[in-house]
């Protein structure tokens, strides 16, 4: 497990970083969401040592993390930094081998993974000839070939399209099934919700959120209700405690004043028609992270 603790850092007068603290898992994905310039990149440069802390601490099984601690380390920057003139499998390749693998076994470790990603095709083709959307995959082929224990991935999802973020979106689950501890920060917040086990929303410097996903949904629910009936449902504007939100004849959302409320709707709903669904609505990523950042 990956723990930063009270990490603070300042530029100048300036704090881009106020006291963060959150985990990451080994076995888990876990999602760095926040806006422009809300500290994301920083704290995962101070997590890989790239940059130092004013304060606080990063640990690794609950010890300091060490430079060998952070050779087991994957990383990919926003920004790409592969050698443009280099052929693709060559470049993955060369990198494994900075990692201790002898040259047979970089090579294949290279094509097996560039394989995965769907670049099989491109591995004789230098990085510079590559579309963007290729270069991105590449990129995170480099952060991924050596098998790290942990792997913390600035944006990885920019620039891909649908089909591509299902690829890297794959890899990566597979990566933390094999016991992985993975950080990765996205704006893409629905593929971030859909992907993650956990999450981390961060402000202004601070972490305004973190737990699993389940856990923060249930933590900002609230008391919304998808309401499904044979029966017209105009009733419901009505009934006491009820705020109805959107309205279509046998298919209702309503929020309740209390889940008692919400109980004596069900109630009425199954008197007077056939109920064919009932279900509390769970708030989204996108819903949360607006709650929270205000």
């Amino acid at each position: 497990m990956l723990e930063l603790s009270g990490v603070t850092k300042s530029y100048g007068s300036r704090r881009v970083l106020d006291d963060v603290a959150f985990r990451i898992e080994p076995g888990r994905l876990t999602g760095f969401v926040g806006g422009n310039g809300a500290g994301k990149t920083t704290t995962m440069r101070i997590a890989l040592g790239v940059l130092s802390a004013d304060a606080g601490t990063v640990t690794l099984g609950g010890q300091p993390v060490t430079a060998d601690d952070r050779r087991r380390f994957g990383y990919m920057p926003e920004e790409r930094g592969l050698y443009p003139k280099m052929k693709v499998g060559e470049h993955i390749a060369y990198l494994a081998r900075l990692h201790g693998f002898g040259k047979p076994d970089a090579a294949a470790a290279a094509e097996r993974l560039l394989t995965r990603l769907g670049l099989a095709e491109r591995l004789g083709d230098r990085v510079e000839t590559l579309s963007l959307g290729n270069q991105q995959r590449a990129q995170i082929a480099a952060a991924l070939v050596h098998d790290p224990e942990v792997l913390i991935l600035d944006e990885p999802f920019s620039g891909l399209d649908p089909l591509a973020v299902d690829v890297v979106a794959g890899v990566l689950a597979e990566r933390a099934a094999a016991g992985a501890a993975v950080l990765f920060s996205s704006h893409q917040l629905d593929v971030v919700e859909r992907l993650c086990d956990d999450l981390v929303i961060i402000a202004g410097g601070t972490i305004r959120a973190a737990g699993s996903r389940e856990a923060l949904r249930t933590q900002h629910a609230r008391l919304r209700y998808d309401l499904s009936s044979a029966d017209d449902l105009g009733w419901l504007r009505d009934e006491p405690g009820v705020t109805v939100v959107d309205f279509a004849g046998g298919d209702a959302v309503f929020d309740a004043d209390s889940p008692e409320t919400a109980q004596r709707v069900l109630r009425r709903a199954v008197a007077t028609g056939s109920v064919t669904a009932f279900a509390p609505q769970h708030p989204t990523l996108a819903e949360i992270f607006t709650e929270v950042i205000r």
